[in-house]
């Protein structure tokens, strides 16, 4: 009787133990530095002349700080762009926002249909840093959207979602 009495409290107490930890939640904080973005900043003479040897065409720029660089929006060719700078002018990153997907690379649209071949192709946003070229395209088959990435002629899926019937 007294090792039923032991064996049913000991049972309890870890059903009791077992179920708090398996609601527990491990919450992990991390801190971000501040970035602080300004409109209409004053440019360095050096970042303005890089972005106006690098992009001839540009139309509309504006510019912002962006902690120690510079952040421009500007349009070439009816399509939108954005570059980061250093403070010594060296162009950090550039990415442009292609919204007629007939303006896609040939070898781009050749690799995205091979592996999507009935999927339409909607838009893409290429994204220049270093010597990386990557492509963000989004595609469309029936109610399936897809988000790929395309780089060094490799094709990834990145995300896959179903509209939802409304």
């Amino acid at each position: 009787m007294k090792t039923r009495f032991i064996f049913r409290i000991a049972t309890v107490l870890l059903v009791l133990f077992s179920f708090q930890h398996s609601y527990a939640q491990i919450i992990k904080i991390d801190t971000l530095r501040e970035v602080t973005i300004r409109s209409t900043t004053p440019v360095a003479p050096k970042v303005q002349d890089a972005f106006s040897r690098t992009f001839k065409d540009a139309v509309g720029p504006r510019w912002y700080k962006l902690d120690k660089n510079y952040l421009v929006n500007f349009i070439t060719k009816d399509q939108k762009n954005k570059a980061l700078y250093d403070k010594k002018g060296s162009l950090v990153y550039h990415i442009s926002y292609l919204n007629d997907p007939e303006k896609l690379p040939k070898n781009i649209k050749y690799l995205v249909s091979k592996k999507f071949h009935d999927y339409k192709l909607l838009n893409a946003i290429h994204i220049a840093q270093n010597a990386r070229s990557i492509w963000v395209v989004n595609l469309k088959d029936g109610k399936e959207l897809v988000l790929a990435r395309v780089e060094e002629e490799q094709v990834e899926e990145i995300e896959r979602v179903t509209e939802s019937a409304e």
